[in-house]
Order: C-alpha cells, then structure tokens, then sequence
C-alpha cells in the first residue's frame, strides 16, 4: 500500500510510520519538515505546508492517506479536496473531545459540540467542535471512504504532552502519592503503538464511519502497573472529588486523569463506548508495556502533573480535614 502521511513523526505520526514499515507499506511524508527531520530519512518526503501550501501534493497518487495533523476545518477542507481524486482512503485522527457532553456514557451516534462562535479556530476554546467539523469536511470530500478516529488519551513512548507520563514518573519518586480516588475510578487511555496499527489496518481494511478509540483501565491499574514495573513501594493516597475541587486542583492538567465527576457534562467522560473500534480489531497491550516505555522514552513536562510542594500542602490538608 502506498501511504501519504499529513503531519510529522511526531508520537502518533511516528508510530503509524513504524506500524506502515512493518506490514512493508510504503510511505510518502507531507510536513513543514521542522518536526525530527532526522528520523527515517530513507522515506519520501514532500515539504509543504497545509495552510495554503499543498502544491506538492498535485499529480499524486496514493492507496490511503492518514492524517494526524488536521485541527481547522478550513485547512481539512482543502487538502481533503484536493486529495479526493487521488487517494482512495482517508484516516483522520480526530478526538472523543468532539461530543458535545457526557452526562451519558456517549457512541458513536451522540450528539456532538457544536462552535460557539461561528466561524471561530480558537482551537483551545473550541478544540471538540472544530474536530467535528473537520471529520464532516472528510466524510463531505470521501463520501464512504473515511475512517474518523476518535481517539481518547494517547499514551506511551515519545508522548510530548505529559500526562499520563506523570505517573509512572510520580510512582517511581516513591513516598506517598496522592491520587484521585476511588482505585477504581474509570480511566481511558491508548497505547500509541496500538492506535497506530490499528489506523494503518484501518486504511488497509477501509474501515468507514466514525470509531471511539481509547481503552479501559482503572485508577489503581495505572498506579499499580507503575509500582510492578519500578518496583516502587510508594503508596497511593486516595483522596475524592469534593476535596481536590475545593482544592481548587486544576483538572487535567494540574492533576492528569482527573476530571470532576460530580460535574454533569463530565460524569462519564473516561468510560466512552468503544466496542465498534473493538469489533474492528482495535487492541490494546498489557499496561505494563505501556508503564516501561513511557519511563523510557517519554520526559516529564514542566507544567503537567502536581509539583512536589503542591502535592505535599495538598496531603497534608487531606490528613488534616
């Protein structure tokens, strides 16, 4: 299969390379080239940029075309377009974040977030709406030949953002670790090399429509599997959902894998469907893969997770209520 890829090898875009080599695809790169330009420098690459700088692309022809880079829906639009005549399958990786709320456990066919200003690409205030936007500029230019990756929490080697990295790095620091609690409390992530093979089989397949991919897990899986992995012996502090929001502990990203339950909108936003992914061959690895890899290839980030002295006023308020 001839494989176009939009975007960088940059984590996920670097993992669907590694999956496309392996089943012995060819890949052609399109990127500015400014994102590890250095890797795989046997492959084709064609320099451009997707906002107004596509001509590379004109006169091509390929079997399927994954894109990890696609956020506006102007800028969707027009490589979708331009693509429509030249490649038989498009992948586009869009996010869980394009419904419009999760009061209810969401699938496929839930509504989705709709701009709350017309017209808008403020990606940060409208980062779900413009994704969904997106995915119809796919669907309106491939007609019965997209696959819409709605991806949850993307984890492991190479990950740039921070948040699930936190804790396996947090858990190996030792001593007591707080953690939102219950142990049980539903958490979803995917391991970037099984959502990368699983788009590459993707386009392989043809699968069509919309798919939720991320995977199950628990609070206490991800302390635990960090603990077994390291060999850690720090121990988990549980603390609940009133404590941390009265807190004032910022969701997310102050505390990754947290999110406030008791808010409406958000009661069920780490348990999204995801059997139709599932029954179309998504996978997902033991966390304890996930756990090593991250350690070993993926840094903390400045500003993502609880800083030492937060988190030791934070424990020292709980045992202290």
């Amino acid at each position: 299969m001839r494989l176009l890829l939009l975007g960088g090898p940059k984590f996920l875009g670097r993992a669907v390379i590694e999956a496309a080599l392996e089943q012995g695809h060819e890949v052609t790169l399109f990127n500015r080239g400014t994102t590890n330009a250095e890797l795989h420098p046997e492959l084709e690459r064609i320099t451009g940029d997707r906002d107004g700088g596509l001509d590379g692309l004109r006169g091509r022809e390929w079997d399927a075309v994954v894109d990890t880079s696609g956020y506006l829906p102007r800028i969707v639009t027009a490589g979708a377009e331009l693509l429509s005549g030249a490649v038989g399958h498009y992948v586009f990786v869009s996010s869980i974040s394009v419904y419009a709320s999760f009061a209810e456990v969401v699938d496929e066919s839930s509504p989705l977030a709709q701009l709350t200003e017309p017209g808008s690409e403020d990606i940060g205030e409208n980062y779900g709406a413009l994704k969904a936007l997106c995915e119809e500029a796919v669907e309106s230019a491939f007609p019965g030949r997209s696959t819409r990756v709605r991806a949850g929490l993307i984890v492991g080697p190479y990950d740039p953002t921070g948040r699930f990295t936190y804790w396996p790095h947090r858990i190996v620091r030792g001593g007591d670790v707080l953690v939102p609690g219950p142990a049980w409390r539903p958490v979803q992530i995917v391991d970037v090399r099984d959502l990368a093979g699983w788009v590459v089989r993707s386009a392989e397949e043809r699968h069509t429509g919309p798919f939720n991919a991320t995977g199950p897990s628990t609070m206490g899986a991800v302390v635990d599997a960090a603990r077994r992995t390291t060999g850690s012996t720090s121990r988990a502090v549980e603390v609940d959902d009133a404590f941390l929001a009265g807190a004032e502990v910022g969701e997310w990203m102050e505390l990754p894998l947290w999110v406030d339950t008791r808010k409406d909108e958000w009661r069920h936003f780490l348990e999204v469907d995801t059997s139709r992914a599932v029954e179309a061959g998504l996978t997902f690895r033991p966390l304890d893969e996930t756990v090593a890899a991250t350690l070993e290839h993926a840094e903390l980030v400045d500003g993502i997770g609880l800083t030492p002295e937060r988190e030791a006023e934070l424990l020292a308020a709980w045992w202290g209520r």
